[in-house]
């Protein structure tokens, strides 16, 4: 079914849903609005998300409360140095059948969620981390010679802190962009601090309800798909991925300064499917070159990498996306 079909039941109807599970996270999660509308745009995308920010400002808390609002399985794996592969995607464990024998029998491990919160990413060895690749492209994982695929919808929400990087592996780059946005949170603002001691301290918490389930969110998903895209309008989203390589004739100067690699395929992707969710909120069946724009931070900041100067001068990312920006018109010239 396509939006042209009763255009406006669905859009409004996808305002609806999301506009309820904001609320909800919000009665919970506060000065983060942003960052509830990233993860719940990534989620309705079919996309996962790195959040990153320094401990105490609400990854964790934001993860259950999104779990609780969907009413979906919730897992928690815990990263640490000595984690292995086999304790996130299961093992093969003995047991004992009717007649007395022993057979070997698959134990699905922690991967086998629906929303599953990969604490502290960081601090897990290469081997452990690359056991969420398969899981996260391609929604299985493989024991042995048998794969399992993984129960829809499966999200997973990553986190890792910016600044304790002692004894952490950083992310490799073909990790890294399986993640289909990485959302920065920031330090709350005074007015935030008071809101959030004041929720906290008292005898009881804010609670949430379940305001979306697994057939709702599937449906969504079909909707942010069948949003159209104008064929100028991808090639502004082109051009902006161009931009961010050094050996495109669209590159930025600071592209060609800073920049080792540019912004994958992925990335246009991501900006693309997430500019859908955001013209479908915006009341609209097709996306504009704004809301391209607004996706094209979160959407690219964490797959271009930075070459031997920009890593000197501790050049963030985000400048240099911000510069494209300004520079990139919409239309060619």
């Amino acid at each position: 079914m396509s939006v042209s079909a009763e255009p406006q039941v669905r859009i409004e109807g996808f305002q609806e849903q999301f506009r309820r599970a904001e609320e909800e996270i919000g009665k919970v999660i506060v000065g983060n609005d942003s960052i509830v509308r990233g993860v719940l745009v990534a989620l309705f995308a079919d996309g996962h998300v790195l959040l990153e920010g320094i401990p105490g400002l609400g990854k964790t808390k934001l993860v259950h409360t999104l779990a609780d609002v969907l009413r979906l399985e919730f897992s928690r794996i815990q990263f640490t140095p000595d984690l292995m592969p086999g304790d996130i995607v299961g093992t093969h464990v003995v047991h004992t059948d009717e007649d007395g024998g022993r057979v070997l029998r698959f134990q699905p491990g922690p991967i086998f969620g629906n929303v599953i919160l990969a604490d502290e990413v960081n601090r897990a060895s290469p081997k452990t981390q690359a056991a969420l690749l398969e899981a996260m492209s391609d929604h299985s994982v493989t024991v042995g010679h048998t794969s399992h695929r993984l129960p829809p919808p499966f999200f997973v929400l990553a986190t890792q802190n910016p600044i304790e990087m002692e004894g952490t592996y950083p992310l490799p780059e073909a990790q890294l962009d399986r993640f289909f946005v990485k959302l920065k949170l920031d330090y709350p603002s005074e007015a935030s601090l008071h809101e959030i001691v004041e929720r906290t301290t008292r005898e009881t918490e804010p609670q949430v309800e379940p305001v979306l389930e697994r057939d709702a969110i599937l449906a969504l998903r079909d909707t942010v798909r069948a949003v159209l895209v104008a064929k100028p309008v991808q090639g502004y989203a082109v051009r902006l991925t161009l931009a961010t390589h050094p050996e495109s004739p669209h590159a930025h100067d600071l592209t060609r300064r800073y920049l080792r690699y540019g912004a994958s395929p992925r990335g246009l992707q991501a900006m693309i499917l997430g500019a859908k969710v955001q013209a479908l909120l915006d009341g609209r069946s097709h996306v504009s070159c704004e809301d391209v724009r607004s996706m094209t931070l979160p959407a690219l900041r964490h797959r271009i990498l930075l070459n031997f100067e920009g890593e000197a001068e501790r050049v963030d990312p985000d400048s240099i996306l911000n510069t494209i920006l300004e520079s990139v018109p919409e239309s060619p010239e």
